[in-house]
């Protein structure tokens, strides 16, 4: 019997290919940077698996490509909005991703980021590295204290829920706006909910963890950032399109908000002449939220075995689309 063939749009953990390879035949595309899509489109053509990323998109035309012996698409993500879902649904087709995993890490460098925003870090290395360090002053690189302050989490699920944990070892009070009042955290920790505008106003660290949609996309702009403290620091860890890249810029150039630190940008990755990189309040960093050897690991072993479960006919590990069953 011939072994299923499945198509890897990109280098992961070596452990997780050899769990492929172990039960299909794969072709992998080596390069650091994404198959352009006629390239992805052929390089699916008769496979019965794919394991992709966020950069690839999945739609009706590559299904159509790759043809009706496709069992399962698995993601090595937590966001999918790249795929077409519905669709592989209508196909029967299961589509997986790899959540909960990463959930810590993401966490610990949103406040990273909040962090190294507040207390104005890059910008003091950049300095040092460039020979401006020439004394101890009292008013040199001034930021924003943490400890005390008001934390704003904009989403509050698995990812937002514990960069909220991790405010009680400041001593912060925590707002949030989510879809779902979760009534059991405000009676457990505290927590305040509130409506948007509420909290971006009262907020001195605003931090967004929402899933990218159409009621997402640009959810903070112009209106939104004119509605923030003067000195508080937005952080996005979500997705880069959340963000109008253009309001904030100018909110960030003219003082409206404090500073900006961002693990994900609008476009992916951000081109060198954007102007939000002259900008010294503004830290970005190239979408490392998940970049622990532990944390990328198992996102490899779970994308591997959700595409094999797949291959096999059984339940995906983490299926975006149960209903498929």
């Amino acid at each position: 019997m011939a072994r299923p063939r499945v198509f890897v749009s990109r280098q992961i953990f070596p452990e997780a290919l050899e769990m492929i390879s172990s039960v299909a035949d794969v072709d992998l595309w080596e390069s650091e940077m994404p198959p352009p899509r006629d390239v992805l489109l052929k390089r699916v053509r008769g496979v019965d698996g794919l394991l992709c990323l966020l950069t690839d998109k999945v739609d009706s035309e590559l299904m159509d490509t790759a043809g009706p012996q496709l069992k399962v698409v698995s993601q090595i993500a937590v966001g999918f909005d790249n795929i077409d879902v519905p669709e592989a649904t209508s196909r029967g087709i299961p589509v997986g991703n790899t959540p909960d995993v990463l959930t810590h890490t993401t966490a610990d460098a949103a406040w990273a980021l909040m962090m190294a925003a507040a207390r104005r870090i890059t910008e003091g290395e950049r300095a040092v590295r460039a020979g401006q360090w020439r004394t101890w002053h009292p008013l040199h690189f001034l930021g924003q204290d943490i400890y005390g302050a008001t934390l704003g989490v904009i989403g509050m699920g698995r990812i937002g829920i514990e960069v909220a944990k991790r405010a009680r070892g400041f001593e912060m009070q925590v707002l949030y706006d989510d879809v779902y009042r979760r009534e059991d955290l405000e009676a457990e920790l505290g927590y305040r909910y509130v409506d948007q505008d509420t909290l971006l106003a009262e907020s001195d660290f605003v931090t967004l963890h929402t899933v990218l949609d159409d009621s997402t996309h640009h959810l903070i702009g112009e209106v939104e950032l004119a509605k923030m403290k003067p000195t508080a620091v937005l952080v996005n860890a979500s997705r880069g399109p959340v963000v109008d890249p253009e309001a904030l810029y100018d909110a960030l150039r003219n003082g409206v908000i404090g500073a900006a630190a961002l693990d994900v940008t609008d476009p992916e990755p951000i081109p060198a002449s954007d102007p939000l990189l002259t900008l010294d309040n503004c830290v970005i960093v190239p979408h490392i939220a998940s970049a622990s050897v532990k944390t990328r690991g198992e996102m490899s072993r779970i994308a591997a075995q959700n595409l094999i479960n797949g291959l096999n006919g059984e339940r995906l590990l983490t299926p975006v689309n149960p209903e498929v069953y």
